[in-house]
């Protein structure tokens, strides 16, 4: 199953397989466009396709070895959920160029299996890959039958599936981060549940103010975020204060005071899930950061969630 991999980081990380399962498997994978089921019809101005959800229609053994082949894959600490569309593309519709970054909980890895047998050049449908919405295609990845492509979700993760004149059949299994779990989305929305920055001491107001002045709207917006997390985890106005000059990039916390280090530097991430979408990259490096320390109590919650073990 997904033997050999070829790896590409260009125009971002991704693999594919020419032959990705057995026999056995792809014809389950088949009979998946042959129930009667209700597909939801996707028709906007770039997306056109239509969807199912066949989770259930997976056995549950079949779905880990995929799992499981997914960690080796991509090293990534994927949690135990699987979810599984199947889409089909008839003639006439395109998917337009676009980006599927990973929101607060959704899903950080795709795995995108073809089952088109004698699929011919001029049938359309080649996903391409983009290094921005503007850019001519860095690469392609013709609907051969059995055919696995294999991406991390970024918000620079541009690709499109070029209109088809024959009905194209595709299998698409995603995986969550432990780190970006459905859970931790509702922990954060519930953490964020009513913002009002006026709650927030006014001891901050000269400091945001000043701050308003100089930065970027969005800047003072993800640093207010970040001083409400703090203010709402229970801490002083001195490291609410701390927290938010931090955050704003006006100044950088004391990393020897490790209590506040902490819940600054993990109140600047929630903030930046809250407002923005999960980054791989800034993730592995506040795990790196807080690596060893000790969970502080009032933290715990959303520790867990942030940094799984």
């Amino acid at each position: 199953m997904l033997t050999q991999p070829n790896h590409h980081n260009n125009p971002f990380p991704f693999f594919y397989v020419d032959s990705a399962f057995s026999k056995e498997q792809c014809a389950l994978l088949d009979s998946l466009f042959l129930q009667n089921a209700d597909w939801q019809h996707r028709n906007g101005a770039f997306y056109r396709c239509s969807l199912q959800d066949v989770t259930e229609n997976i056995p549950a053994t079949f779905q880990t070895e995929v799992l499981d082949r997914m960690r080796e894959i991509t090293g990534l600490p994927l949690v135990n959920r699987v979810l599984v569309t199947a889409q089909r593309m008839l003639p006439g519709q395109v998917i337009g160029i676009h980006s599927d970054r990973p929101l607060l909980g959704y899903e950080i890895v795709r795995l995108v299996v073809q089952l088109n047998k004698g699929w011919q050049a001029e049938y359309g449908g080649v996903l391409e890959l983009f290094s921005s919405p503007e850019s001519e295609a860095v690469f392609s990845v013709n609907p051969e039958y059995n055919k696995a492509f294999g991406f991390t979700l970024h918000e620079d993760s541009y690709h499109g599936v070029t209109e088809v004149t024959q009905p194209r059949q595709t299998v698409v299994f995603n995986f969550w981060h432990a780190a970006n779990t459905p859970e931790l989305a509702t922990h954060i929305q519930t953490l964020f549940t009513n913002v009002k920055f006026s709650e927030l001491p006014t001891a901050l107001d000269p400091i945001a103010s000043t701050a308003e002045l100089s930065l970027p709207e969005d800047k003072t917006l993800h640093a207010g975020t970040a001083a409400i997390a703090l203010h709402r985890w229970g801490y002083d106005d001195q490291t609410i204060e701390i927290g938010y000059l931090h955050s704003s990039g006006l100044s950088i916390c004391d990393s020897n005071d490790t209590k506040t280090y902490v819940a600054v530097l993990l109140a600047d991430w929630v903030a930046y899930l809250h407002r923005n979408s999960f980054d791989l990259v800034r993730w592995q490096i506040l795990r790196r950061e807080l690596d060893g320390i000790n969970v502080f109590a009032r933290l715990k919650p959303t520790w867990q969630l942030c940094l799984p073990d």
